[in-house]
């Protein structure tokens, strides 16, 4: 399967929320659905890698799946309040590589 760019996949979510009459949920139910997902994710992390294992009844699922609904979750908020999220990451690491820039220890010894 060809790589996929964020742009691309907010374009993909969101016409696939087009198809349907409902449209975007408001924010405040996209942040509920975001928590519910990232509990998700929490609860197959530690299932895998934690000291929790799944009871022999438990629906099988994965990070990666759960990980996938986030980011789906992820472009319908950002889509819903037409917020790129190219641009928002670039903000976000402009962000780190400033005011971060000498937090942490780098791997070939420079400053």
């Amino acid at each position: 399967m060809a790589e996929k760019s964020l742009a691309d996949i907010q374009r993909e979510v969101d016409a696939y929320i087009g198809q349907f009459k409902e449209g975007y949920f408001s924010p405040l139910a996209l942040m509920a659905r975001m928590s519910e997902e990232v509990g998700e994710l929490a609860r197959e992390v530690n299932h895998y890698y934690g000291e929790k294992p799944k009871k022999p009844n438990e629906e099988e699922n994965s990070v990666e799946m759960e990980l996938g609904d986030i980011l789906f979750i992820l472009s319908c908020f950002a889509n819903s309040l037409n917020i790129d999220l190219t641009e928002a990451h670039n903000k976000v690491m402009n962000k780190f590589n400033t005011r971060d820039a000498n937090r942490w220890t780098r791997k070939n010894g420079e400053q």
